[in-house]
């Protein structure tokens, strides 16, 4: 596992390389698999700022954290990445215990068969004896639509969260969304045109520009 380290006003101790390194390899354990990440660690007006960054396989995690100290921001922003982590991690074996399934060439409750001339997989006799057409069954699949069920009540909860109170560039905004853990994140970039970030099921983020 390759760890970058840069500091910004701030020099990085052994100490804190530790305790990086430390909370680092527990996410590891987690995800199962070796990962790159980039850490970077900033003084700005007395507030000590963790950013740390890793990449495993389908994605990229992000945890940001901010204190008077910094070891306190290490430790928030680790224990942060540890929370995605696990959400990452959950995701993938969803994934794996429902694969594709590949039609192995018997028909399945819901599945229309119909013949075209071809292979012999089924024979049809003409109605007058006369000849015999051979035919394969190809698989389609009937959609079963279940019906339309009326809610009785709408929940509807009000996510201040999911909104950037100030304008913030794209980076900044997927910065923020990870930070917050947020699914969708509403925010305007420096020309005031309102975006939308979504994250997909893969853990990919989706970038929506409403008109």
């Amino acid at each position: 596992m390759n760890v970058e380290y840069t500091g910004r006003h701030f020099t990085i101790t052994p100490a804190i390389k530790k305790n990086v390194e430390t909370g680092l390899h527990k996410i590891k354990k987690i995800l199962g698999g070796a990962f790159e990440a980039s850490v970077i660690l900033a003084l700005e007006k007395h507030r000590h700022k963790a950013e740390i960054t890793i990449t495993p396989r389908n994605g990229t995690i992000v945890g940001l954290a901010e204190s008077t100290d910094m070891t306190v921001a290490v430790g928030e922003a680790l224990e942060h990445l540890e929370k995605q982590a696990l959400k990452h991690r959950a995701k993938s074996r969803t994934k794996k215990r429902h694969p594709k399934k590949k039609w192995d060439g018997v028909a399945a409750e819901g599945t229309l068969l119909v013949e075209i001339g071809s292979a012999a997989l089924a024979k049809e006799v003409v109605p007058n004896g006369s000849a015999v057409r051979k035919t394969t069954a190809v698989p389609l699949v009937v959609h079963k639509f279940q019906p339309k069920t009326v809610a009785s009540e709408i929940h509807v909860v009000s996510s201040g969260d999911s909104i950037a109170l100030h304008p913030m560039t794209l980076e900044e905004a997927v910065k923020e969304a990870h930070f917050r853990d947020r699914d969708v994140f509403v925010f305007r970039d420096k020309k005031g045109k309102i975006k939308i970030l979504h994250r997909t099921r893969d853990g990919k983020m989706e970038l929506i520009e409403a008109p």
